[in-house]
This record gives structure tokens, sequence and C-alpha cells, in this order.
């Protein structure tokens, strides 16, 4: 089933125990992040209050007894799209307190999907589709559980924290 704006907004509103994301793309070409990625590349500082509605939302989530947890899989050498989270995006929503971790496959390969995804509660999957420009294509429920929920373990177990990794 396809989720729309509202759909994928539903489930961040009411998910109770626990978010996850798995983030798999090199690039992700998000038109409101465009701006903010061309500063980043012409090296400006990073702007006052960038980021700020997302990391209202972790903490707000964090002081609901909530967790929110976020797995980045990264290849060198590093796209300018990883730079930019690595140098603004990451370290604000660490800060912000999302558990933000890193798996490097540059010289190895897992046994895990090319797929991005959200797994709310351990209970909902929400497949995010990229086209190969890095723009989101369409979001939609996955009808089984359980692989999300052993590819999850397996990226974990294998990944860093942001703040220990170096590459």
């Amino acid at each position: 089933m396809l989720l729309s704006d509202d759909g994928i907004g539903k489930l961040f509103d009411n998910f109770q125990r626990s978010a996850f994301r798995m983030e798999t793309q090199p690039v992700y070409t998000m038109e409101a992040e465009q701006d903010e990625l061309r500063q980043f590349l012409a090296g400006e500082p990073i702007p006052q209050g960038f980021n700020a509605g997302w990391h209202n939302e972790v903490r707000g989530n964090l002081a609901a007894g909530k967790t929110m947890t976020r797995l980045k899989v990264v290849r060198r050498p590093f796209t300018d799209y990883t730079r930019f989270l690595f140098g603004w995006a990451i370290p604000g929503n660490v800060e912000a307190g999302e558990d933000y971790r890193i798996l490097d496959l540059t010289d190895s390969e897992l046994a895990i999907p090319n797929q991005d995804f959200w797994l709310f509660d351990d209970e909902t999957v929400a497949l995010l589709n990229f086209n190969e420009d890095g723009t989101l294509q369409s979001r939609e429920l996955a009808q089984e559980v359980a692989p999300y929920l052993e590819w999850r373990d397996i990226a974990l177990r294998e990944s860093v924290p942001f703040g220990d990794y170096r590459p």
C-alpha cells in the first residue's frame, strides 16, 4: 500500500516506542535540502537553526520515552551528499539525541538489501523507494516485518556510533 505524506506523518505521530531508519542511498536529492547542500559545498558556515524542525521532533520523542535510531550505509569515496551529512546534518541530529550509526561497506558486503526504510515499534515498515538520481519515487508499507527486523539487527551489529566512526 502506497503511503502519502499524511500517511508517513501519522506513523511518526503514532509510534509508541521506537523509530529506526536505514539509509542506503549514496545521494538523496530532496528539494528542501538543495540550498543547504549548495551552501555546504561552497564552504559557507552552517545556517542558524539548520534542521531545527527535525531536532525538535527528536527531542520531543526522547522526552516521551521513545528511541530514535538511524543507520547510514556508506562506501568510499564519499559522495558530496555524504560529506554534507557528516559535516552538517548528522552532528546536529546526534546532539538532539538521535542514535546515529555508520555502517561502512567500502571493503565488504553484508546480507542486507539496498533498500531504505523506517521501522516503527518493530511492527510497521515504511519502505522508501528512490530513483537512481536520489529523488523519492514512492513510500509504501511492507507486507512482512520479519526480514526488516533481521536486516536492522545485522546492520546494527556491524555499525559504529557516528562519533566513533573514522573513515
